[in-house]
C-alpha cells in the first residue's frame, strides 16, 4: 500500500533520497537506493536527491512524499489532496505519473480531492458532503 498524505511527513535529518529510500530498506526491499533515485527523477528531482527538507520548497517536498508512495510499487494507492502545493503545470504532470503507473501496473489509485478537473479525470467519482455520499458515477468496469 502506498499513501501521499497532505502532510509529508519527511524526517528532517535525511535527505530527500535517504526519505524514499528507507522505508524500502527497512521493509527489505532489492536496491532502495536506486529505486528512490530513479523515482526521484520521475517527479522532478533528479537535482534535489542531497537536499533535506527544509532546503525544498512545499511543492517540493510533496513531490519527495509522493516518490516515497511510488517506489515500492504499490498495488494500492490512496492519495490524499496529491497535487495541493504543486504548480498546475507540475500537478498535471504528477497526476499524469500516477495515471499512467496504474494503467502499466494495473494497480487500484484512489484520489481525494477537492479539484474538479482532477476528480473528472478518474474512472468513478463519489462525492461526498458533510460524511454522506451524495453522487457516485457507478461500479467500474471489469
Amino acid at each position: 500500500i502506498g499513501i501521499i498524505l497532505q502532510a509529508f511527513h519527511l524526517l528532517p535529518t535525511m535527505t530527500a533520497l535517504e526519505n524514499v529510500a528507507v522505508p524500502m530498506e527497512l521493509a527489505g526491499l532489492d536496491d532502495p537506493f536506486g529505486r528512490a533515485r530513479a523515482e526521484l527523477e520521475r517527479v522532478g528531482l533528479a537535482a534535489r536527491t542531497g537536499h533535506y527538507p527544509v532546503q525544498l520548497s512545499g511543492g517540493e517536498q510533496q513531490r519527495v512524499a509522493i516518490a516515497r508512495a511510488l517506489a515500492p510499487q504499490p498495488m494500492l494507492l490512496f492519495a490524499d489532496e496529491p497535487t495541493g502545493n504543486l504548480d498546475v503545470t507540475t500537478g498535471t504532470q504528477i497526476m499524469d505519473l500516477l495515471f499512467a503507473r496504474q494503467k502499466d501496473s494495473g494497480a487500484s489509485l484512489f484520489v481525494i480531492t477537492h479539484d474538479a478537473a482532477l476528480a473528472a479525470r478518474c474512472a468513478r467519482v463519489i462525492d461526498m458532503r458533510d460524511g454522506q455520499i451524495v453522487s457516485d458515477t457507478g461500479q467500474l468496469s471489469r
